[in-house]
């Protein structure tokens, strides 16, 4: 069975038909020439910008120049509520500061040392699971958001406080379009923001929560209690060139993020990687075997190759975060084309992980593609789930691990079939289904 993808727009569209598609699901608003197109120009009165999908213009953009391309202050509009200054928004020294105290609580030690928590919330999610059809998006939510809170303060998603984060990011998730309008439009910063009052609710909330927690570590730290985990990681290490650890309303910020990256994206990459196993029995047999003799030791990850695969595939036919914008500080010139300094430059994995220039039958379920010399040739100029260059993801390595496991623990315990009805992808904060994504659970 082909995956499920969106039917794109048509060719041109008038900026308000734009905007209201925008915001109702950005892959469909897009026309479906951009899959081939390397480059591709947007402009109005309002909005000038350059989907860049060229290889080249990827490589110029995310690792050879990023500093003449930060990410557009635009990103910054739809996110602030929840993120604030986080090093998901921030640019120049603030962000580089930021890097220099949380690369270090991802490093390859580290990783090992968060492995129990991910094993730990397999478990758990396994014991929770039910059989029968159902939508797997929320148990997956669930999972993640379990993973996100065992690793970063040591708490299972059944303590009281980590629930409630989780029931408000559902709920601010459902309140937030992926393109706030304010992200659209250059308005002078003096002009009011049009978040709605749920958006500033919920977020409002969760930062609320988040604000508990970090005290509570604060406080454990000072008193020489604190858990050797994340938070405590992250909370105590000092930029090595300032000497200065984040503070109180820096640290809210960056676990704000934290929790969106650790479990918004990996919710959406393992719902999707289950519904692809369902549609694709031989795949699922191979990454149920691997599942049943995998051991809860770190060292045991490298049989875990047919299910890498798998997930790196899924990874590149929904990347939870389908769409990175970056802005030209400099008047460029991008394939023959000026680009004036200010316009808004749109990298899409969504497209270029799906690009027929890049991949061979791009809109297939091929994990065999990672065993070739074409798919990884393919991979090293087309695929960037996580971003690229100094801006990549911090939490790539672990959110590798932790999707790898979670898919071949949940798979050996359960035997997975489609239902009747076929997801279609939206993207929202992530990727998602837009009815949910519905599959069908039987104990092995």
């Amino acid at each position: 069975m082909r995956p499920p993808k969106p039917a794109a727009s048509g060719r041109r569209g008038s900026l308000t038909r734009l905007i209201r598609g925008f915001r109702r699901d950005l892959l469909s608003a897009l026309p479906g020439h951009l899959y081939g197109a390397r480059m591709a120009e947007f402009r109005t009165p309002l909005i000038h910008s350059f989907l860049c999908n060229d290889p080249a213009l990827v490589r110029l953009i995310l690792k050879e120049r990023p500093q003449d391309f930060p990410k557009s202050d635009r990103l910054r509009e739809g996110l602030a509520p929840l993120l604030g200054n986080s090093i998901f928004v921030t640019n120049g020294e603030v962000w580089r500061s930021q890097r220099r105290i949380i690369d270090p609580a991802f490093e390859g030690g580290r990783l090992r040392q968060v492995f129990p928590a991910i094993w730990d919330a397999a478990d758990a999610a396994i014991a929770r699971l039910r059989p029968g059809p159902q939508d797997i998006e929320p148990e997956c939510s669930h999972a993640a958001a379990d993973v996100i809170f065992r690793a970063l303060f040591s708490l299972p998603i059944e303590h009281e406080l980590a629930a409630q984060v989780f029931a408000a990011f559902r709920e601010h998730q459902q309140a937030q379009p992926i393109v706030n309008l304010a992200a659209l439009l250059p308005m002078p910063r003096w002009v009011p923001r049009l978040h709605s009052r749920r958006t500033r609710r919920t977020a409002q909330q969760i930062r609320q929560l988040i604000r508990d927690l970090v005290d509570a570590r604060l406080l454990a730290i000072r008193e020489g209690r604190a858990p050797d985990d994340l938070a405590t990681k992250i909370m105590t290490t000092p930029d090595p060139e300032t000497g200065l650890c984040f503070d109180r309303d820096q640290m809210v910020d960056q676990v704000a993020i934290f929790f969106l990256a650790g479990h918004e994206t990996s919710a959406s990459a393992l719902a999707w990687a289950l519904w692809l196993l369902a549609a694709n029995p031989d795949w699922q047999d191979r990454v149920a075997a691997e599942g049943a003799a995998l051991r809860p030791d770190f060292a045991a990850l490298s049989g875990l190759k047919d299910t890498q695969a798998v997930f790196r595939e899924t990874l590149r036919l929904y990347p939870p975060v389908p769409m990175m914008v970056r802005q030209a500080t400099l008047p460029e010139r991008f394939r023959d084309r000026p680009v004036p300094a200010g316009a808004q430059l749109v990298l899409s994995p969504w497209h270029i992980q799906r690009s027929p220039r890049l991949w061979d039958a791009p809109d297939d379920f091929d994990p065999g593609r990672w065993f070739t010399d074409h798919g990884r040739s393919a991979a090293r100029d087309g695929y960037l789930p996580f971003s690229a260059g100094a801006r990549v993801c911090p939490g790539a390595g672990f959110a590798m691990i932790e999707g790898v496991v979670m898919l071949a623990r949940l798979t050996s315990a359960f035997r997975l079939t489609p239902t009747d009805d076929i997801p279609v992808p939206v993207a929202r904060l992530t990727v998602r289904g837009e009815d949910g994504i519905r599959i069908r659970l039987e104990p092995r």
